[in-house]
């Protein structure tokens, strides 16, 4: 079995409860969404730091004003504790013990169970292929402050709310959208060989994810788009919504 395959190496998600009478101002300040404007199922999000970089990728369900739950890669979950016990020290919330939770896909949309039945290797590839597909990147630790939201589409996902007020890396991301654009974006590619880790460069192509296929892999990258041109990969859909431009609609 190919190694990208082996159960071992797929990924894993927790969930935390941040929970409190500060939650919701404490997140709004500190993540990409606003939380006004949250729907009923998870929301991909983004925790960055004072570069605009993201140090976490976040999926958020809003349960009330003073309930979240925030799903994030296994391996990331350590320092976000660390992280939202530095930043709310003088909040009123407390944080949950990261509790197993299991991707999966639901009605065609990659997404998060707590159900054991879904806890199975076949629901985590299910999950990392629909993901490479519609561009629902995940960021891991060997990933973290390595992109800007924009580059990841974030923002054409709903993920980023250029009209709220400020939180971690907020100057830099507002400056990128209004005033330039990404030079190099995510794509969804298809390549032979060995699949790449996450983080790994193909000549000045970064690797976001990346899935095994028959012929090799599929992967999410950020590239320039003539450095996609010059290279082996080829370049596959991605949904509409993330077709165009990257930059800010004029």
């Amino acid at each position: 079995m190919n190694d990208a395959l082996n159960s071992s190496l797929l990924p894993q998600f927790v969930q935390l409860t941040i929970q409190g009478e500060d939650a919701e101002k404490f997140l709004q300040n500190q993540i990409t969404s606003d939380l006004t404007k949250l729907g009923l199922s998870y929301q991909p999000t983004a925790l960055s730091n004072l570069k605009g970089r993201i140090d976490f990728g976040l999926w958020i369900k809003k349960q009330d004003e003073k309930h979240y739950d925030v799903v994030v890669s296994s391996d990331c979950a350590q320092s976000l504790q660390a992280h939202l016990t530095k930043y709310g020290a003088f909040s009123k919330f407390e944080t949950s013990a990261p509790v197993a939770i299991y991707p999966c896909v639901l009605a065609d949309e990659p997404t998060f169970s707590h159900k054991d039945d879904h806890n199975t290797a076949e629901d985590t590839r299910a999950w990392m292929q629909r993901s490479v597909a519609t561009g629902n990147y995940w960021i891991v630790a060997a990933t973290q402050g390595q992109f800007q939201p924009q580059e990841l589409r974030l923002h054409q996902r709903g993920g980023i709310d250029y009209d709220k007020g400020c939180y971690l890396g907020q100057e830099v991301i507002a400056r990128i959208y209004f005033k330039a654009a990404p030079k190099a974006f995510l794509h969804r590619v298809a390549g032979a060989g060995e699949v790449p880790a996450a983080g790994d460069k193909i000549d000045k192509i970064q690797i976001v994810n990346a899935i095994a296929t028959d012929k090799g892999f599929e992967a999410l990258v950020v590239a320039r788009p003539e450095q996609l041109a010059d290279s082996d990969l080829n370049i596959l859909e991605l949904p509409s919504a993330l077709q165009v431009d990257v930059a800010r609609p004029q």
